[in-house]
């Protein structure tokens, strides 16, 4: 993993071939380490320079050792520059360069073999090739411009695609969640996902892994790391290619091999992941395992909605095989002597109603204490992007109530925000989400959303458990 663990954390990096936009050189403006060009073409040097980059003509002349190269040539350079790497003794080498096997012609297949033979028959670490590489946002090493810098977070992501990881790395961001670590590995000729795996579930930063797998090489390999990883963090599986035309897909994509689904499903289940369709369901079951507490109940008390939300987020919650019994008599006794019971309700769900709301503080702890209940779940709302003077301090304090609750109580528990599509809104709700996850509370932009995340949260709880002695 020694090597590995330069690559991903480069004090030297070199870019091999870059020019036109000069993406990787421009990415890479932010980066902590020294940043050398690799370009043979005396305009696109003189470019390169006025960029205030050093360019030598060779790998082999930077005069210090290089941790990684991000090698952007044309195909048939790709063995001229690899044979470099392993001369210059680079830890790694991201191969951007595609037209391998992906392309399932001869010239491309044969190319990617005896690409993958040189670096194997070297013990040579290759990233790729056909892929977005990696991404290390707090030293700035990254897989495009648009991504962010100078933070670090609690997920490590393993993707097949490059578009995934980027947009993963985006919209967690937006969500409240930075990545610690990520790999776009492509196709994956000589690093798999199950080295990845392996080196994320040595990393103590990390504290729960997504994936983006469209096909595995060497699977029995991969299901023992798995197994041996999933027992000390949660890992979430997003499966590319479950349909007969995504099998297709992924074929000229990444060269991958379509998997049977239902073989697939009890793959993971046998290695302890959670599994999902989709990149949504992703980032929210990532949510849910870094901030809720252990959830090992499916009963669910609904707090803070009103008329047909309540009936709404009943359904949710429900559909998903959560339960939402009703409270016990103690609870109810207390709700009796303050609770208005016009235009709201205290049975589960609670419809607050406008003139319950400012009882939020006193009704989230009748509600956490009441021993029909394993989980709390309330519901937020956002405005239509405006409110009356003092609106704002008073939603402050209710985050800081549900963030007290949620300190003191043994139990999960969760937001769900309602957010009309509206552009002001949607900023607010982020803003929202984001004070919320600061203090430690997940919070879910759907009520759909909410729902599958903690029952997604309750399968890994569940799992883990029965596997204990």
């Amino acid at each position: 993993m020694a090597k590995l663990d330069r690559a991903f954390n480069p004090e030297v990096l070199a870019v091999v071939g870059d020019s036109g936009f000069f993406q990787w050189l421009r990415a890479h403006d932010q980066f902590r380490g020294k940043l050398y060009s690799v370009q043979v073409n005396p305009k696109t040097i003189e470019q390169i320079e006025k960029m205030g980059i050093t360019n030598y003509t060779s790998l082999l002349d930077i005069p210090e050792p290089v941790d990684l190269a991000i090698v952007t040539v044309g195909r048939k350079y790709a063995l001229a520059v690899l044979e470099d790497c392993i001369r210059k003794d680079v830890a790694a080498a991201h191969f951007f360069t595609a037209g391998f096997g992906e392309t399932d012609t001869e010239s491309g297949t044969e190319l990617e073999r005896a690409l993958t033979r040189r670096a194997i028959e070297a013990g040579f670490h290759l990233v790729g090739p056909n892929c977005m590489g990696l991404f290390n946002p707090a030293i700035g090493l990254k897989q495009s411009m648009g991504q962010y810098a100078g933070t670090t977070g609690p997920v490590g992501f393993i993707s097949q695609s490059g578009t995934h990881a980027i947009n993963f790395s985006l919209e967690a961001h937006l969500q409240g969640v930075d990545v610690n670590k990520s790999v776009s590995f492509g196709n994956g000729t000589v690093l798999d996902c199950g080295e990845y795996l392996e080196y994320f579930g040595q990393d103590d930063g990390i504290k729960v892994i997504g994936m983006y797998l469209e096909g595995v090489r060497e699977g029995r390999r991969f299901l023992e790391v798995l197994r041996e990883v999933s027992r000390r963090k949660p890992v979430v599986v997003w499966k590319g290619g479950r349909t007969k035309g995504g099998g297709r897909a992924i074929a000229s994509h990444t060269g991958s091999l379509a998997v049977s689904q239902s073989i697939w499903d009890a793959a993971m289940r046998q290695g302890g992941a959670v599994t999902v369709p989709g990149m949504n369901e992703l980032i929210d079951t990532i949510k849910a395992l870094l901030y809720l507490k252990p959830v090992y109940g499916n009963r669910v008390v609904l707090a803070g909605g009103s008329g047909g939300q309540s009936v709404a987020i009943t359904d949710a919650f429900t559909e998903v095989g959560l339960e939402v019994p009703a409270l016990t008599e103690d609870s109810y006794r207390e709700f009796e002597e303050f609770f208005s019971v016009i235009g709201g309700s205290y049975r589960n769900p609670i419809d607050t109603g406008n003139p319950n709301r400012a009882q939020m503080k006193r009704i989230m702890e009748i509600i956490s204490r009441d021993a029909n209940v394993d989980n709390v779940v309330l519901l937020m709302y956002t405005g239509t992007g405006g409110g009356p003077p003092g609106m704002e301090d008073q939603r402050d304090e209710e985050i800081k109530s549900i963030v007290e609750l949620s300190r003191k109580s043994t139990k999960p528990v969760l937001v769900t925000i309602t957010v009309p599509f509206l552009p002001k809104v949607v900023g607010e709700a982020r803003t929202l989400v984001k004070k919320l996850q600061g203090g430690g509370v997940p919070a879910f932009t759907s009520l759909e959303r909410g729902a599958l995340a903690l029952k997604n949260a309750l399968d890994y709880y569940r799992l883990r458990s029965s596997e204990s002695p």
